[in-house]
């Protein structure tokens, strides 16, 4: 089920209503029905899959249990290998078993010994990548001692699922969703408006930032030979403005959806493209997977303790592994090798921490040497988006080369000023209210008895906006296929 269709317009409020006017006398049954709705939102793109989640949480369920009965040391290795060999195995196969085929028949290839490998045709389950990492969160905390396992098995199987964030996340750790499933919830009206705006603006960024770019992104890029390096340019721009869009406006939508049922997400993106540096970048986008990584592969791979080699190797295992995780294509790992590359100077120059704050901090404009820090890094994603975007390495190549070609300087395609316009509103919104959680707030006001009238205005005009230029053809999220 979508955000962005008429099913989830309907299936929210019915939901809701059940879960606080129906359930909410008795914290079980509450949590039970959540779990019933959470496989009812995942199953109606394909109920099949729904045996993989629900295997998937009775695996790492037990396994819980199981540590909690024993301090024997290789006992207890062997427990957390089995829930990382289903929860990886799964994901391996569905995810991956067609791309290690491909690329070892074309490595026999090379060697001049042809290997027709058999290609599968596989289903990849929606948000299979995404709760994958969230159950593991839980075994490996529970494995470290860092959290109690828990007995409440429908807590848990909930805590795996909750469809808010159950299939582009954020990724939820064990430690800060699951023990709220165990207390009981009261409804918060400031809460829940503070929700609703949050859907709003998630919902902005999607049908009309998001799926207005892809009209354009997807054209430049499937016929990227017959325009010109200024046009390809534009190209990567509106796709970085659509996964972003895309991306981030699934965030809002889910953490703003949790807020209405009582429940507290992490932030999942902070304005990333007013970043001053690719480590900002990192610090800003996708930050559930981000520290998902840096805890649970980094950290226990010796993260910085080591020397400069041991710093090198483990920034760059955790950049391909993370350029991997988002897809079977050498795309995705040449994309996450560039960030490396990116990271390498920050990281050998100790700079990497150096912009940890909200860039120009109280005030309404940057340095000049913030700007063109942020514009810098900006341009250095756009570069590594290519290769996230193209269908092929060599695509990618091309696609580049193009750009940096003398036909940069000319044009083959009119852009779409009003929608360029809309973008600019889009950023600067954004830039005013880079220090709130998401900007519905309007901060810049002073005057606070305006406020309540310029936050409904803000509303009226937001929701007039998605009326007038959204697009409506229920387009998934990109990360589905992650």
């Amino acid at each position: 089920m979508l955000f962005n269709s008429i099913e989830f317009a309907l299936f929210l409020p019915i939901v809701l209503i059940l879960y606080w006017f129906v359930t909410n006398r008795n914290l079980k049954i509450q949590n039970a029905f959540l779990l019933l709705a959470s496989y009812l939102f995942y199953g109606w793109w394909d109920w099949r899959f729904l045996s993989l989640i629900i295997f998937s949480s009775f695996v790492d369920y037990s396994v819980g249990i199981a540590l909690s009965k024993t301090e024997e040391s290789n006992r207890r290795k062997l427990l957390l290998w089995t829930s990382i060999f289903v929860n990886i195995g799964f994901l391996g196969f569905f995810k991956y078993y067609n791309f290690f085929a491909e690329s070892f028949a074309d490595a026999f290839t090379l060697l001049g010994r042809p290997f027709d490998a058999s290609r599968l045709n596989i289903i990849l389950p929606v948000g299979i990548s995404f709760y994958t990492f969230q159950t593991l969160s839980y075994t490996i905390d529970v494995y470290k001692k860092k959290l109690e396992p828990t007995k409440d098995i429908i807590s848990f199987f909930t805590f795996v699922s909750f469809f808010p964030q159950l299939v582009a996340g954020p990724i939820e750790r064990a430690t800060n969703l699951l023990p709220q499933f165990y207390k009981k919830r009261a409804f918060e009206y400031e809460k829940a408006k503070n929700g609703m705006r949050q859907i709003l603006w998630g919902l902005f960024k999607k049908v009309v930032i998001a799926d207005n770019c892809a009209t354009f992104a997807n054209d430049i890029f499937a016929n990227y030979p017959d325009y010109s390096g200024s046009t390809l340019l534009m190209g990567a721009f509106f796709f970085a403005f659509q996964i972003y869009g895309d991306f981030s406006g699934y965030s809002d939508i889910a953490i703003g959806t949790a807020k209405l049922f009582g429940f507290n997400l992490m932030q999942n993106f902070a304005f990333p493209y007013f970043s001053r540096d690719i480590a900002e970048f990192w610090r800003r986008w996708h930050i559930s997977l981000s520290t998902w990584f840096r805890d649970y592969v980094y950290i226990p791979l010796g993260g910085s303790r080591g020397g400069i080699s041991m710093k090198i190797r483990n920034t760059f295992i955790i950049f391909i592994v993370s350029g991997f995780w988002h897809g079977a294509n050498w795309t995705f790992i040449v994309w996450g090798f560039l960030n490396a590359l990116y990271f390498m100077p920050l990281m050998l120059l100790n700079k990497n921490r150096i912009n940890t704050d909200v860039v120009a901090q109280g005030k309404q404009l940057p340095t000049l040497k913030e700007l063109l820090n942020i514009l810098i890094t900006f341009n250095l994603t756009l570069v590594a988006w290519v290769f996230f975007r193209a269908e092929s390495v060599a695509d990618a190549l091309s696609y580049l080369s193009k750009i940096f070609s003398s036909s940069l300087f000319t044009t083959s395609l009119i852009l779409p000023l009003d929608f360029m316009i809309i973008i600019l509103i889009f950023l600067l919104i954004e830039w005013f209210n880079r220090e709130r959680e998401h900007p519905l707030s309007f901060s810049m006001v002073s005057d606070k008895k305006w406020i309540p009238f310029l936050r409904v205005a803000g509303v009226c005009i937001l929701i007039w906006s998605i009326i007038l230029w959204g697009v409506f053809d229920n387009k998934e999220f990109i990360y589905f296929q992650f």
